[in-house]
């Protein structure tokens, strides 16, 4: 009678990267599972999932702790995990403001997930190489790396990469006052975003689109647009701060002033509830507030 192999569970299909708290309570109630697993690799990868909700909840030294195990645990026969255990290493040093030892993690990352044909990781790294570096030539070099790889590969997790590096590209663009470029690569990523019908994506991709007009002055095409986000938000019973801000400059700009006085008040209720945004953005947040004043 042959033996009944079991499966290990996926536990990348458990990420909520909205909720890291919740998705780490799930990766925890499978180690004792993994452990029972003959390929130590699953545990390892596992354990540097586990890292991930850590750092993304800004518990640094307990992330580096669960790498610590991780890397104990290496050997020639957990390629995979190697990979995974540098890639979440540069994450948390990311994270960390550690700017030097994630782009040496990432870069390492890259490597080897190029080595072993893992295109969906190497994307990852190059993505997070171009979050990570601070030169704007460097970044783009590496979402471009990045969007050869996604859209060159048959890998369906690979393609999925490309709604999100169209839109890192674009603000690279925009952040070098090159607007129509920037606005090409926003439409891709809104026409990706559309194509897998995520509501909450399409709304960031619809306002970036939006952003870029602003930029471009076409300030009645931009309004129009975050009008309609706004209409659409408020079906839903929720508040957008960054439409209510966007909304309130495009009012300034169309000469509409008791307008943009009432949308920078509502953006500054809900950014004052952001405390992260506060520390973060304290010179727009003093402005958001001024201007929700200014008669």
């Amino acid at each position: 009678m042959s033996q009944t192999i079991v499966k290990p569970p996926d536990f990348d299909s458990l990420w909520d990267f909205s909720n890291p708290d919740k998705t780490g309570q799930a990766f925890d109630e499978l180690i004792p599972l993994a452990k029972e697993f003959a390929d130590s690799e699953y545990f390892l990868q596992l354990l540097t999932q586990i890292a991930r909700t850590q750092g993304m909840q800004n518990d640094f030294i307990e992330a580096h702790l669960t790498l610590d195990e991780v890397q104990e645990g290496l050997t020639e026969e957990t390629p995979v995990a190697k990979m995974r255990y540098f890639l979440e290493r540069g994450r948390v040093f990311n994270s960390s403001k550690e700017t030097v030892n994630a782009l040496a993690m990432f870069s390492r990352a890259y490597e080897l997930a190029l080595l072993g044909q893992y295109e969906n990781w190497a994307i990852d790294a190059a993505h997070m190489m171009a979050i990570a570096e601070v030169d704007r030539g460097k970044k783009l070099d590496w979402n471009l790396k990045a969007l050869n790889l996604a859209e060159k590969s048959l890998e369906p997790k690979a393609n999925g990469w490309l709604g999100s590096l169209y839109h890192n590209m674009a603000w690279n663009y925009q952040q070098e006052e090159k607007f129509e470029e920037a606005l090409g690569l926003f439409k891709k990523s809104l026409a990706f975003r559309e194509s897998k019908d995520e509501a909450s994506v399409i709304r960031v991709a619809k306002w970036s689109v939006a952003r870029s007009l602003r930029s471009l002055s076409r300030y009645e095409e931009a309004f129009g647009i975050q009008m309609a986000l706004k209409a659409e938000l408020d079906t839903l019973g929720e508040k957008d701060p960054f439409v209510f801000e966007e909304l309130g400059e495009l009012s300034l700009l169309l000469g509409k002033v008791d307008d943009a006085k009432e949308f920078f008040r509502l953006a500054y209720n809900q950014f004052a509830k952001d405390e992260e945004f506060k520390s973060n953005e304290a010179d727009r947040f003093h402005r958001i507030h001024q201007l929700s004043l200014k008669r």
